[in-house]
């Protein structure tokens, strides 16, 4: 890392602990938090029972991969609007093909969702993350970034703010993407469909590492990934989406002062995208032949 990265790394470091103290004060002050923190009683195993671990009081869970399958869970409620916190400590070592997934989605044919990939790599080369998002039934929104620290060395925290104005991605508080809602000028945007909470760890080989070129290396199996500290705080659907839309002092997340980055948080975003951003579909020109998704044009906050 040169000066000036190691400068910025330092700036950055306190934005970070000014941003999470600042984030908790308002979370304490106006949040109303559904989720119990335990596994057993928010979720259950969609897939390979025998392939999910669960600690003795719910609060951690790990998934394993292997040659006979992957395993996941999913919410017991749908949603509409609210944050999502999740810590995650990622496979170790080699993990070139697998790919860990978090969302949230409606499971709909023209569905809403919310994605977090997480896609394994070689020993010795970064995670890359990939966030996505389906509005409508389409997708093709894919942001790929590499991390600034080593993600499976510890948890971190890796979030999903979603309200009427926007979806922020946020990574330890870092806002590393945000999606506002355009849909006035047409522009798909989740707002009316509930989506559920899914986890999965699977083997994405044929795609995952450098367009799939590196295949899982069994050898180096089993594979798992942990979660910890999940918060659910948001609007459980009962089939009204007006409750679910309206601004109100449980609806914290609609609230103005989340319906943008705040100063902050835009420099945050800033940075990431200058130094960690890899790829962005609004910069494909190729993909798109030249006719790029309307909201690239569209200001992000």
């Amino acid at each position: 890392m040169n000066n000036n990265n190691d400068q910025y790394y330092k700036i950055f470091t306190i934005f970070i602990s000014l941003l999470r103290m600042r984030f908790t004060q308002i979370l304490i002050a106006e949040a109303s938090v559904i989720s119990t923190g335990d596994f057993n009683k928010d979720f259950f195993v969609t897939w390979s029972p025998n392939h999910v671990n669960t600690s003795a009081d719910g609060h951690q869970r790990s998934l394993k991969l292997d040659q006979e399958s992957g395993a996941g869970f999913a919410s017991n409620q749908m949603f509409l609007f609210g944050q999502v916190d999740m810590q995650i400590k990622l496979v170790p070592g080699h993990s070139a093909g697998t790919v860990v997934a978090y969302y949230l989605t409606s499971d709909q044919p023209n569905r809403d969702e919310i994605d977090y990939e997480f896609l394994g790599n070689v020993d010795g080369k970064p995670y890359i993350l990939q966030t996505n998002i389906f509005a409508d039934g389409y997708d093709n929104r894919e942001e790929r970034i590499n991390l600034w620290f080593d993600p499976t060395k510890d948890f971190h925290t890796y979030s999903i703010l979603w309200n009427l104005h926007q979806i922020v991605f946020m990574v330890d508080w870092v806002p590393i993407r945000v999606y506002r809602n355009h849909a006035e000028k047409g522009v798909g945007f989740p707002r009316w469909q509930p989506m559920g909470i899914k986890v999965s760890l699977w083997n994405g080989d044929s795609w995952a590492t450098r367009g799939g070129k590196e295949k899982i290396d069994w050898s180096k199996g089993p594979f798992l990934a942990s979660f910890r500290n999940h918060k659910i705080d948001a609007c459980v659907w009962n089939g009204n989406a007006r409750f679910c839309r309206a601004e109100s002092s449980t609806n914290w997340w609609h609230k103005d002062k989340f319906s943008s980055l705040t100063s902050t948080q835009r420099k945050l975003f800033k940075w990431v995208r200058k130094y960690h951003m890899i790829y962005d579909y609004c910069q494909d020109n190729q993909r798109f032949q030249n006719d790029l998704p309307k909201e690239c044009s569209l200001p992000k906050y």
